[in-house]
């Protein structure tokens, strides 16, 4: 699990292609990024975050954050 400004990643590696797949998890929107290294993959899922909030921010639209897992019962 890779983690970055509250987002959480999830990581496969693909033996036969030779690359990492990350996915961002507990959201609605879809964040995916991928990578050769793990130094590179590292890299790609921080940019990819940016990217996102950035993107977000150009449209005056609020990002979506992850999932706490909490259910307020108040």
């Amino acid at each position: 699990m890779m983690e970055y400004k509250g987002y959480s990643a999830v990581v496969s590696f693909d033996d036969e292609a030779r690359v990492f797949h990350g996915e961002v998890v507990g959201t609605c929107d879809v964040i995916v990024f991928e990578a050769d290294s793990v130094e590179q993959l590292e890299k790609e899922f921080r940019f990819s975050i940016d990217d996102y909030l950035a993107a977000c921010a150009e449209r005056g639209r609020t990002p979506d954050r992850t999932f706490s897992g909490r259910v307020p019962l108040d």
